[in-house]
């Protein structure tokens, strides 16, 4: 029995185009001038110092600055990367300049869900801020009171099955009570691993007819 879905966001709830082609572009743009405003407060000079740990610990903040952008150019999942993209997208959500996109279907069957009593999830790449930030400012209005929590990489990288365990620790559940939503097959391939039930959310993909993993074109195929 299905107790709680845990669901990506990118290619899931989310069009992949609108955090390609509208939040990257938009965090890209802003960075330097975000940086240069806020660089003595503490979340950010935290989330800098990290940056530069990882890129080895010699960079003054302006190769930081560089470095940050390279890693959007290259679409680095690098969690100092990730946490300050949410810092930049907030400003633009409060602004109006964008709104967090979720499929009409998303939005629907993950209310049904909450109203019969599963618990709901995120776990995505991107910063629990940032996932926070979308759901908060959808044309569906704010969606973050039907999630009971938020995963990103701090807790693993989505492609490992240890990751997928952690949750399910995390949960206190058994991972086969636990269904996993995704567009990517290696996501899908670890959580199964793990124990986790699956499902392979194609949408705009061919079926992948060697899948092991349930595939539904949105999530009105999704049966719990």
């Amino acid at each position: 029995m299905i107790k709680a879905i845990v669901t990506d966001i990118e290619g899931t709830t989310s069009s992949l185009s609108f955090v390609k082609d509208v939040l990257f572009p938009y965090a890209r743009k802003h960075l330097a001038d975000f940086v240069r405003q806020h660089l003595n407060e503490p979340p950010v000079r935290v989330l800098l110092d990290q940056a530069n740990a990882e890129a080895g610990g010699e960079l003054d903040d302006d190769q930081v600055v560089d470095q940050l952008i390279r890693w959007i150019d290259e679409d680095r999942k690098a969690t100092p990367l990730k946490s300050l993209q949410g810092l930049i997208w907030e400003h633009g959500y409060r602004n109006g300049d964008f709104t967090g996109h979720v499929y009409a279907d998303a939005a629907e069957n993950l209310r049904q869900w909450h109203d019969h009593g599963i618990r709901l999830y995120v776990y995505s790449s991107g910063s629990v801020y940032a996932q926070k930030l979308l759901f908060a400012h959808t044309d569906y209005g704010d969606l973050t009171p039907l999630f009971s929590g938020y995963f990103d990489t701090h807790i693993g990288h989505k492609q490992e099955a240890g990751s997928y365990r952690q949750i399910a620790l995390d949960l206190a559940l058994a991972p086969d009570e636990i269904l996993f939503l995704s567009d990517i097959r290696q996501e899908l391939d670890a959580a199964a691993a793990a124990g986790m039930q699956t499902c392979w959310v194609v949408r705009d993909q061919a079926p992948n007819t060697e899948a092991t993993h349930t595939q539904v074109e949105s999530f009105n195929g999704i049966n719990i």
